[in-house]
């Protein structure tokens, strides 16, 4: 038997008044997934806890069944990893932004325009950068996708006790970091990110690309915002923690990164992109292609999240329902347990995360299939599977697949 969860980001949401009282996912049209609901067993989960705003990093954590708040150090290392740097004990990561700040300081665009192409070039420009009085810290940056990056830094007398730079709205300029600790180490690496962050635009605001997307009349991505530092965790390898082969399809650094720290395989997909533009039908094909190479398959797709964050109600309904077709050709993946949830609700109306429960449902061999008929965040409330936990689902799969221990004798 095989383990599959896909994990469609952000997909739950709360009801709207443009959609007659209704949420995306109910709005959409997705017969795939009501037909997983109909032959499934259904039930609403919490990714950590009722309540808890979920961070994609930390209900992948938990999902994995790993506990976010012994693993968790915050979001770079997971993102760093993620994207291929070799980091060691004692670095610092963080994941960044590029973002477009105007003349006066003032940040008009957190994401340059949701830039898509040439970020390696504008990454180069920053990588290793010599910055006046810390000599002695040397600066890895790379590229992620879209807009996204990562930032490693690695010298003595670090900590990740920082607070971010990213203002998190619009119409502010960068936040000073600031040492949230009194330690000599958390001072030193706030100054370091000021100063880095402060170069990034004296770098970043007259390079080529930028020049050139000005000239298109895009956003150019002419500063750098860190968040989420964090040190090295230490992981329990995945295989050796559950005796499956195991391999993740995801489109993002950051939850490529989290499979990386857990020492699974990791399968990059071509046209993945992390938005609402990404081929899913490599993604699918993929998933059809790598299904008997192993024991379990992470899927994570994004889209639905960075409709959610723009608030973008007419791309998230849609997107679902492109997701919808390829629900299907997964189902149809002989000996397999399916697993179909999201990693946290991503609302319209707030445009970032909340603690609302997600949908959930299973569909395998011998499944006790419940009388839920559609798959959205009211019907799966009166599924079998009640209401459960991020942390419950991988005991809930190994015991389907039969490769659980009995608890006592």
């Amino acid at each position: 038997m095989k383990g599959i969860i896909m994990i469609i980001d952000g997909m739950a949401d709360r009801p709207l008044k443009e959609l007659e009282n209704k949420t995306p996912l109910e709005a959409a049209k997705t017969p795939n997934m009501d037909k997983m609901a109909k032959i499934g067993i259904n039930g609403i989960m919490d990714p950590i806890k009722p309540g808890i705003r979920a961070g994609s990093d930390t209900s992948h954590i938990s999902i994995l069944g790993y506990d976010p708040y012994k693993v968790y150090t915050g979001r770079g290392p997971f993102e760093a990893a993620g994207v291929g740097i070799e980091i060691m004990s004692g670095d610092i990561a963080f994941r960044c932004n590029f973002s477009t700040v105007n003349d006066g300081g003032l940040i008009i665009d957190r994401r340059a325009g949701r830039i898509r192409e040439k970020t390696e070039q504008l990454a180069s420009s920053l990588n290793s950068i010599p910055l006046n009085g810390f000599e002695d810290v040397e600066i890895i940056f790379k590229e992620s996708t879209g807009h996204r990056a990562v930032l490693v830094l690695r010298g003595n007398g670090l900590s990740d006790k920082v607070s971010d730079a990213d203002p998190k709205n619009e119409g502010k300029p960068s936040k000073k970091v600031k040492a949230l600790d009194g330690s000599l180490e958390a001072k030193k690496t706030a100054s370091v990110l000021n100063e880095l962050v402060k170069e990034s635009y004296q770098i970043l605001k007259d390079h080529p690309i930028n020049l050139e997307r000005v000239e298109k009349g895009e956003p150019p991505a002419n500063i750098i915002l860190p968040r989420g530092a964090g040190a090295v965790p230490d992981v329990l390898p995945f295989n050796e923690k559950y005796g499956l082969k195991s391999a993740c399809i995801a489109e993002t650094g950051l939850i490529m990164g989290i499979a990386k720290m857990a020492s699974m395989d990791i399968i990059e997909v071509k046209g993945a992109t992390g938005g609402v533009d990404t081929d899913l039908e490599s993604i699918s094909n993929s998933i059809i292609e790598n299904a008997p190479n192993y024991d379990f398959l992470l899927i994570n797709i994004d889209g639905a999240d960075e409709a959610g964050h723009d608030g973008n109600l007419k791309e998230k309904v849609e997107f679902i329902e492109k997701v919808d077709n390829i629900i299907g050709e997964v189902m149809n993946i002989p000996e397999t347990y399916f697993i179909l949830t999201a990693d946290h609700s991503t609302p319209i109306s707030v445009m970032d995360h909340t603690g609302d429960p997600v949908p959930i449902v299973i569909n395998g061999p011998e499944i006790r299939v419940d009388n839920v008929n559609e798959f959205n965040e009211r019907a799966a409330t009166k599924g079998g599977l009640c209401r459960i936990r991020g942390s419950d689902i991988m005991n809930i799969l190994i015991d389907l697949m039969n490769k659980s221990e009995k608890f006592g004798a």
